[in-house]
């Protein structure tokens, strides 16, 4: 096996081993993470397609992971991937009128954020021991509205690390919401910030590469790492279910051997159809990743133009997770797309940081020809939700929503007929107004919970563990601050013992 390491986008750390990135999360210079090369699928899928979710995915981690050894990847797949989830497949496909839906929220908080972030804080753990690492790890998080509970649940109560996450006051669903503040363990702290997620996610980089901030952090027996997809740890994990898909539909006998899929992933951060590029170019037949943004099309017009511009106005839809201008994994693409320029990658986070907006060059442009942008109104996300209710009794969330009704444009436009793989984020059950009041009007008006026995009355698909009752649970997190005052939020905890 060829051993991977690990080089930050932007040059200054080089050569380093998963375990080292994984502990990091952020480079010291600011950037991400990203292994010298992508393995290629060494076993063939005639023998992937037998092979279960957990078998699949000790695979392709072990590919990445070249300095843990065979059994350390064993005990983070088979402690994370086990009853958790709510079905032994994991990561179930589910055909519906031609369209294939991969169901990324069959685990404990009902979101795709579960599949990686279920699994990190054993390779953190794991990869800490690895590096002689005595410090407690503080995990610090932005999250708009997904990553954030996901990440309460799995670093709940784990010994040496303590959880820090912050996320837009206002700009979550009330039951993102209630998940988040309801969340228990001593090691957990949730605050919300006056301002929107790119402003938690600045915050939460400004306070990493605050060198004289982390000092005394050291001072305290502490270091820093993230929950983030900025931390490889948590993207890698997201590869695996691109490959067991490819395998399901193989053993299903919806595809044949070698015949390409296309993959539509509703996009925020850029981490989830990132995972689906690692892939490609492992070897799964993909044949085009599309893009799917809502009204929030910062990386529609990137994709269409070559040019990324935050300058805009920020709008929040009930499409919360997607609500994003600064999509963070997008600097690992270009790194790829670069040929792997550091000095290029800086240059166009500087323009970024700096003036708000870069342009790639046109030979970049045109390494990204696996990528396709589409994006869905929020007009036409609910329209989805409504259609595919009324065709088949099966209900979108408003993530997966985006992503049908923005695949519908890509086959407008190019009368592609290639099978299609459509990556479902979230339960609906996680927006049940957004959900509901796209099928009719009246549900606007009536409340967030009470709307939970509505939907399972509508859908008959039993109300997950995650939210039943959630109104009930007692409120534990009451913290609220604004954005220039959470590096002092996060110290303030950490002095606690």
């Amino acid at each position: 096996m060829k051993k991977i390491v690990y080089n930050s986008t932007r040059g200054n750390e080089k050569n380093v081993e998963s375990s080292y990135a994984i502990v990091k999360g952020l480079a010291n210079d600011g950037g991400l993470f990203v292994p010298n090369a992508i393995p290629k699928l060494q076993k063939s899928f005639e023998e992937l397609k037998s092979m279960s979710y957990q078998e699949i995915a000790c695979y392709v981690l072990g590919e990445f992971l070249t300095d843990f050894t065979e059994e350390e990847v064993s005990h983070c797949v088979y402690s994370a991937y086990d009853e958790k989830f709510d079905t032994k497949d994991i990561a179930p496909i589910v055909k519906k009128d031609g369209y294939y839906y991969l169901e990324l929220f069959h685990g404990s908080t009902i979101a795709f954020k579960d599949m990686a972030l279920s699994i990190l804080p054993y390779l953190m753990t794991t990869a800490a021991k690895k590096q002689g690492i005595t410090n407690e790890i503080a995990i610090l998080t932005a999250t708009s509205g997904d990553t954030g509970k996901a990440a309460l649940a799995g670093f709940q109560d784990v010994a040496g690390t303590k959880i820090i996450v912050f996320y837009p006051k206002n700009g979550v669903s009330k039951i993102q919401e209630r998940q988040m503040v309801t969340s228990e363990g001593d090691n957990t702290l949730v605050v919300g910030i006056d301002g929107n997620f790119d402003d938690a996610q600045n915050g939460v980089k400004a306070i990493f590469n605050d060198q004289v901030f982390n000092q005394n952090l050291e001072s305290l027996g502490v270091q820093l790492s993230s929950a983030n997809s900025i931390n490889i740890g948590r993207l890698l994990p997201q590869v695996v279910y691109y490959v067991y898909s490819y395998s399901r539909l193989l053993n299903d006998r919806e595809l044949d051997l070698g015949e390409p899929m296309n993959v539509v992933v509703p996009t925020g951060n850029f981490g989830n159809i990132l995972a689906a590029y690692y892939a490609k170019e492992m070897g799964v037949p993909i044949k085009k990743l599309i893009c799917a943004s809502n009204d929030n099309k910062v990386l529609y017009d990137f994709f269409a133009t070559g040019n990324y511009d935050r300058r805009r106005e920020f709008l929040l839809t009930i499409s919360p997770s997607m609500d994003i201008l600064i999509s963070s994994n997008l600097e690992r693409l270009l790194y790829a797309v670069a040929d792997e320029d550091a000095a290029t990658v800086q240059q166009l986070m500087d323009n970024l940081l700096g003036e708000g907006h870069y342009t790639i060059t046109e030979d970049m442009k045109a390494n990204l020809s696996d990528f396709f942008p589409a994006f869905a109104t929020q007009t036409m996300t609910m329209q989805a939700i409504k259609e595919e209710f009324e065709a088949t009794n099966y209900m979108l969330d408003p993530h997966t929503a985006v992503a049908k009704a923005a695949y519908d444009t890509y086959i407008d436009a190019t009368k592609d007929t290639t099978k299609t793989l459509i990556v479902s984020t979230a339960s609906p059950y996680k927006f049940t107004k957004s959900t509901l009041s796209a099928l009719d009007q009246r549900y606007e008006k009536m409340d967030d919970f009470d709307l939970l026995h509505e939907l399972y009355a509508i859908s008959n698909v039993e109300i997950p563990k995650a939210v039943k009752d959630i109104d009930k649970r007692p409120i534990l997190h009451t913290t609220i601050c604004k954005k220039e005052a959470m590096a002092e939020t996060v110290l303030n905890f950490l002095q606690k013992k």
